[in-house]
């Protein structure tokens, strides 16, 4: 997949795993890549890295879970380039994963934590970038969303996520999927599109034991996220996708 001329791409949570796999894939195709993220100095060396192999990218300090640094950032954007082209929305945690408390259910306490950034944060990125967005001549948004969040995958006694049970995680993918229909809808009558993706299980450290044990790799895992960030004209707006095609909600 090739960016087209000047393509500028943001991709938060880019500093590493996922994301930075994705900035690289999009550099790659030659689009000017923004790498966000909240640790200004991961997200600078990961930038390093890559201005070294002669790619065309940039770091953007953003929090996605602080109003005021999304804000900010956006502001920069805007100030620096004035439009947006690509936004790629990968940040995201699994707290659940090392919760090692004794619960009923669920701790309620994680609960928030985790939409704060898997779906509150994605949403509020969406909200301060979408004008610059609809400057662009054809705007893409990719919400990195997971299986795990399919409702009809979580019910389904022949999935192979069935038995996986992270209820915030999953809730939290699911309602972000949920956007995802609910902004292609709002945005149907201009060229932007908006696809979820589910990236398979990917080799990152969303979860301890996760790289060592996850069958897919971080640059396998992108090419998915960069076909919806690269998607054609005449592609559907609102779907999910991975690997193998359209997943059920």
């Amino acid at each position: 997949m090739e960016c087209s001329h000047k393509t500028i791409a943001l991709v938060t949570g880019a500093n590493r795993g996922l994301g930075l796999a994705t900035a690289t894939a999009l550099a790659r195709a030659h689009c000017t890549v923004l790498l966000a993220g909240r640790d200004p100095g991961a997200v600078h060396s990961a930038v390093d890295a890559l201005l070294e192999q002669g790619l065309d990218v940039a770091s953007l300090t953003m929090d996605v879970s602080s109003l005021t640094s999304i804000s900010a950032a956006a502001q920069e954007v805007h100030d620096r380039y004035g439009r947006l082209d690509v936004l790629v929305n990968n940040a995201g945690i699994l707290p659940e994963a090392s919760d090692d408390g004794v619960h009923n259910f669920m701790n309620p306490d994680v609960l928030r934590h985790t939409f704060q950034t898997n779906l509150f944060g994605a949403v509020a990125v969406i909200e301060s970038f979408l004008p610059m967005l609809r400057v662009s001549q054809a705007g893409r948004i990719v919400n990195v969303s997971s299986t795990m969040g399919s409702l009809a995958d979580q019910a389904d006694p022949s999935s192979p996520y069935f038995t996986t049970v992270v209820p915030a995680y999953q809730a939290s993918k699911a309602a972000l999927n949920s956007i995802t229909i609910g902004l292609s809808k709002k945005l149907a009558d201009t060229n932007i599109k908006v696809t979820s993706v589910c990236p398979g299980w990917v080799q990152t450290d969303l979860a301890p034991g996760n790289r060592d044990q996850a069958p897919v790799s971080a640059d396998a895992a992108a090419a998915v996220v960069v076909r919806a960030a690269t998607l054609a004209e005449d592609e559907p707006s609102g779907s999910f996708v991975d690997v193998d095609g359209t997943v059920a909600w």
